[in-house]
């Protein structure tokens, strides 16, 4: 009996004392050098945080890029109403050339298209009118003597 319980008590006391090295080892090595998924989940908090930064960086420059944009067209509409102004041979021309000028900006704005002001369906036939027979009448076709 002895022998028996002896054969059965070491591997159990082996089998817990194996289970206890394990569990300190695995509650260790995390610690010590990150595991795969850490590195991963570390690179890819890299690569958002560059592509954040591009973004950003990417919109500021548009915006300057348009500012310098509208800035020149302010130049060139102030270059062309100088021009008006100094080289126009008469009153009248200037004037005409100042509107002009002015007009273009005003005809930016597009007319929006009014809607048809009948909100009836289009028909897939042809309309008769009321004495004529239709397609499906039996003397449809047949002409009279």
């Amino acid at each position: 009996m002895e022998q028996t319980l002896t054969a059965w008590l070491l591997p159990a006391i082996t089998l817990v004392a194996g289970i206890a090295i394990g569990f300190l080892i695995a509650r260790l090595a995390p610690n010590a050098a990150p595991s795969r998924t850490q590195r991963q989940l570390d690179e890819m908090q890299e690569r958002f945080d560059t592509y954040q930064s591009e973004v950003v960086s990417h919109f500021n420059t548009t915006a300057s890029m348009v500012k310098k944009l509208t800035q020149s067209y302010q130049d060139v509409q102030e270059h062309l109403s100088d021009g008006a102004n100094r080289l126009a041979l008469d009153e009248l021309t200037r004037q005409r050339l100042l509107a002009a000028l002015h007009t273009e900006d005003a005809s930016e704005k597009r007319e929006r298209l009014t809607p048809p002001k009948n909100n009836e369906m289009p028909k897939d036939y042809a309309p008769k009118s009321a004495d004529v027979p239709g397609m499906l009448d039996a003397s449809y076709g047949l002409k009279n003597k």
